[in-house]
């Protein structure tokens, strides 16, 4: 993929979280400066603010299933920050649009990749996720079948 189509992707990615956030109520913004957090959320009632970190891929056919790869720095997953980071893996289909979100915070994602030991490469970290034909997700021989689609943490608000 070229560099200025990974931007365009990338972009498409954060904008599709945004709608997906602002629908359900929630205020958003964009930081002028990006430093790890793509997203600023707010719930305007009481000030809620939550910081968002977009990640998105292409999928890639393997028959019945798909794959998708996620690549982030090691920094950011292991920086504990207040407000909490919460990641979304935003997975898009090359033919059939948008196939849905991965959601998950950051401390949990953390405590999942310390809890499996994942050896660490490099300065990123590699989460490959296979999608098959019974609904798993798997990563890391982790089952993140939970967080497909979990906007828990921004629950629906009346307005």
């Amino acid at each position: 993929m070229s560099k200025r189509k990974h931007l365009y992707l990338g972009k498409a990615g954060q904008f599709a979280v945004m709608s997906e956030l602002l629908c359900r109520g929630w205020n958003v913004a964009v930081p002028e400066v990006d430093i790890g957090d793509d997203i600023f959320v707010v719930r305007d009632q009481n000030g809620e603010f939550i910081r968002v970190q977009v990640k998105t891929a292409t999928s890639t056919q393997r028959g019945d299933n798909f794959s998708v790869q996620f690549n982030l720095p090691f920094h950011q997953l292991k920086r504990e920050v207040t407000p909490e980071l919460i990641y979304v893996f935003s997975v898009r289909h090359e033919q059939n649009g948008w196939a849905g979100h991965i959601v998950v915070h950051r401390e949990i994602l953390y405590e999942i990749y310390q809890q499996l030991e994942v050896e660490l490469k490099s300065d990123n970290i590699t989460l490959y996720f296979s999608f098959k034909l019974n609904q798993d997700i798997m990563c890391w021989n982790y089952n993140f079948k939970s967080f497909w689609n979990n906007f828990i943490n921004f629950p629906m608000i009346a307005h």
